[in-house]
């Protein structure tokens, strides 16, 4: 266990010097006792906030490029413009257990997990810090490792549920089923939610509170068709007025934008970068090429006429042939002014919790109330409301189309859509041709995780 603190101690020390907004006041760098971490409210902040400095550190990881950018390859969104591996195992679905970003996003989430776990641990033994810092981080810990649950059985499917710090008790865990990994879920956002604050603890949005874990909540209740419960929970987060549909799409993902739920704060900002997504799809210039860029066939068709997302959240390069092809431009920044830093990683906000509510009010039969929640988000593109005569499937459809259009290269959302509605084959096998098999919708489990555990079991078609 001592082992473990120090190792927290150390990516809190890390954190504070990358970002100083997570916590003010730095860990003492000679004090590497487990005995020290917790017994102080700013050595426990920095332990806990430690996690997403580590989360956004670096380019490629699961938390900014990775699943946000290769889900909405495998989807019906985006591409790589050029021949790359590593990209097209996701594009073409020949994706392998060896395949390298599978690897790294399943090691990478477990990483972070057993760092939850661990400030788990030692929050609940400690006995010295001021209780509302306790409560507010613990609560964090229990939503963040809701968070990596929560995407790790939508990727992987049926995952091992690891919830200690035992290093030779989980490294033989088997898999736990999908209804056992959302029951903890549930459970830790559940405590989140009682744990948490309603403000935010700095100020900024990039530590979580009760809102973001609502947040979170619903969308696992509308995951398991939980109708009621998602919409009432979305309800909650909707009526918080620290949170507004912005009218300006420019300034949804500025930092700290009023739609903000939870946000990760760039730490790793040499030359001028803000997120690693706006560095990343970004042109260089006004004339640069675009290296992602999305599918118009698929994806920018689906866009109504004057749709301001198509104009304020794409943008467009022609080609040498008078061709036209977009990119994703939601992140406007790829390399800014030196020490000024105006966007953040949009991790969770507010359209998302109107289309929860729109589906679950729908599927419950209150299309009126559901027509509503729809229209908010068409209204603020600039595109007429749906007619009122609008069937149940109809608004189902819209509900589909306009979550597609609004959380496009988010966090994996279309591709998680898809799956959940069932209608992954139904989209993705006209698109994709003959690699598209119907388990194509779950990950492998990485050969290095299977190789090292006898008890994990590899996913169908692997």
């Amino acid at each position: 266990m001592k082992r473990i603190y120090i190792y927290i101690t150390l990516l809190a020390i890390t954190a504070t010097m990358a970002c100083n907004k997570y916590v003010d006041t730095p860990l003492p760098k000679n004090e590497l006792v487990s005995e020290l971490v917790f017994t102080d409210d700013k050595t426990a902040t920095a332990a806990v906030t430690g996690l997403y400095t580590d989360m956004n550190g670096f380019n490629y990881q699961f938390a900014n490029v990775l699943l946000s950018f290769l889900s909405a390859m495998q989807a019906d969104e985006m591409y790589y413009f050029s021949a790359f591996e590593n990209y097209d195992v996701f594009k073409d679905n020949r994706l392998v257990p060896s395949s390298q970003y599978v690897k790294s996003m399943f090691a990478d989430q477990y990483g972070f997990i057993y760092h939850t776990n661990a400030c788990l641990e030692g929050l609940q033994k400690a006995t010295a810090l001021s209780p509302n810092i306790k409560n507010q981080l613990l609560g964090e810990s229990y939503f963040m490792r809701a968070f990596f649950y929560f995407h790790l059985v939508n990727m992987y499917g049926d995952v091992p549920l690891i919830t200690t710090t035992n290093y030779e008790e989980n490294g033989l865990k088997p898999r736990a089923t999908r209804a056992a990994v959302y029951d903890n879920i549930i459970k830790d956002l559940t405590d989140a939610v009682s744990l948490m604050g309603n403000d935010y603890p700095t100020g900024t949005r990039v530590r979580p509170n009760k809102a973001a874990a609502n947040a979170l909540l619903a969308r696992v209740y509308l995951y398991n068709q939980q109708w009621a419960l998602a919409e009432a929970t979305a309800g909650q987060v909707i009526a918080d007025n620290k949170y507004s549909l912005l009218t300006d799409l420019n300034k949804v993902f500025l930092a700290n934008s009023g739609e903000a739920i939870f946000q990760l704060q760039p730490v790793n900002v040499a030359s001028g970068r803000n997120t690693w997504e706006g560095f990343t799809a970004a042109p260089a210039n006004a004339t640069a090429t675009a290296v992602f860029r999305l599918d118009t066939l698929n994806f920018i068709r689906r866009f109504e006429p004057n749709d301001q997302r198509l104009a304020n959240w794409t943008g467009f390069r022609k080609t040498s042939t008078g061709a036209t092809y977009y990119f994703p431009y939601k992140y406007k920044i790829r390399v800014g002014t030196l020490g000024v830093v105006t966007e953040y990683s949009m991790v969770m906000r507010l359209a998302e919790q109107y289309l929860i509510r729109a589906e679950a009010r729908i599927q419950q039969g209150k299309l009126d109330e559901g027509r509503a929640d729809l229209n908010a988000i068409r209204v603020r593109a600039g595109i007429p409301v749906l007619s009122n005569t609008l069937s149940k499937d109809d608004l189902l459809k819209a509900v589909a189309k306009e979550r597609h259009l609004e959380l496009f290269t988010e966090w994996g959302h279309r591709w998680f859509d898809l799956k959940r509605t069932k209608q992954s084959s139904v989209v993705l096998k006209p698109i994709k041709g003959a690699n598209w098999q119907d388990t194509d919708t779950l990950y492998p489990i990485p050969v290095d995780a299977t190789s090292t555990n006898p008890n994990l079991t590899q996913n169908p078609g692997y």
